[in-house]
């Protein structure tokens, strides 16, 4: 584990490219992330999620996936069913608070059964981005609706879900991607609210789950606490904020390196992920001169990123015991009343 070096690398396609082995095996990421690019059918998935493991000689190494539901579901059918989007779930909350907390555990717990079936591990899921009027629609009905605490609460109860099958969550986007006007794929969301509204809006959630594992950072500039640097890169955002104001202590990644909202080459990128806080560097598009340029910035897990990144792979579990087809009529059941 000490070898592992503080990143999370993609693939080019469904099969590992001989040069991808090669170079997981010489650099060691300590995680990996699927795309749909990724994606063919169920054997497949297992295959390549065995290979990725087995370059880097840890059959426990970190697998990730966004699938959240809606138009963020990496697998799609017929491999596994069409979800709903956060926002679905949100509206049957308002409905009735019970009921949508309960769907929102239920969704992750078979995310969980899907997932843990072609070894993806973890699950970047919650959203707990907190919209407001007006922002770009890249979160939109991915989040769960516009209460801070609504969106806390069932945030809980998704992460909960993945708990409960075996899998960990992924908190995103700390510290809040719900003001963005601008899609930070292709550029820098700069907000100009206040401290004041920030913690009183968009940190909530994030607050609320403060003691999850793992969160993703988000690319975007808060002119009140740093307006130089996106929080991905700022030491100000991280520390102050992150690590500070909502006492997150958990395993800090960064969203995708090769997305525009940063700037800069990709290895400048990667050398200012680290060197502003991050624990582990996510680099996502698997094109191998990206991942070269990332490689040579990225460090071996050390110090408190090495800690975190161990208190990760101890908190995997076993799964609960469940019926899974008992839990699928459950939760179908709430969705097609609502």
């Amino acid at each position: 584990m000490s070898e592992s070096k503080a990143m999370i690398l993609g693939a080019s396609g469904p099969i590992l490219t001989a040069d991808e082995i090669a170079l997981y095996r010489n650099e060691r990421p300590w995680g990996f992330i699927l795309f749909a690019r990724n994606i063919q059918e169920t054997s497949q998935i297992s295959d390549l999620v065995a290979a990725m493991r087995d370059s880097v000689g840890r059959p426990d190494a970190p697998v990730l996936i966004d699938q959240e539901g809606g138009r963020v579901q990496r697998i799609r059918p017929p491999l596994v069913e069409k979800y709903p989007s956060a926002a679905e779930l949100g509206a049957l909350y308002r409905q009735n608070p019970e009921k949508g907390l309960r769907a929102a555990w239920l969704l992750s717990r078979l995310h969980a059964f899907d997932l843990m079936k072609v070894g993806v591990n973890v699950d970047c899921l919650p959203v707990l981005d907190v919209p407001v009027e007006g922002a770009s629609n890249v979160i939109g009905d991915r989040a769960y609706g516009f209460d801070p605490v609504v969106v806390g609460e069932l945030g809980k109860a998704a992460a909960e879900g993945l708990k409960a099958g075996g899998m960990l969550p992924v908190m995103k986007h700390i510290p809040g991607h719900g003001r963005g006007m601008a899609d930070s794929h292709h550029e820098l969301p700069v907000v100009t609210a206040s401290r004041e509204e920030l913690e009183g809006h968009d940190f909530v959630p994030f607050k609320m789950l403060k003691n999850e594992l793992m969160a993703m950072s988000a690319h975007i500039v808060f002119t009140a606490i740093d307006p130089d640097q996106p929080a991905t890169t700022s030491g100000k955002v991280i520390e102050d904020v992150i690590r500070g104001q909502i006492g997150f202590d958990g395993l800090l990644m960064s969203d995708d390196t090769s997305m525009n909202a940063l700037k800069g080459t990709i290895g400048e990128r990667a050398r200012r992920i680290a060197g502003g806080g991050c624990d582990i560097i996510l680099h996502c598009n698997g094109v191998m001169e990206e991942m070269k340029a990332v490689v040579e910035e990225a460090r071996p897990l050390s110090g408190e990123a090495l800690r975190r990144a161990l208190v990760v792979e101890s908190g995997f579990g076993r799964a609960d015991a469940a019926d899974e087809i008992a839990l699928r009529q459950e939760f179908w059941g709430f969705l097609s009343v609502s």
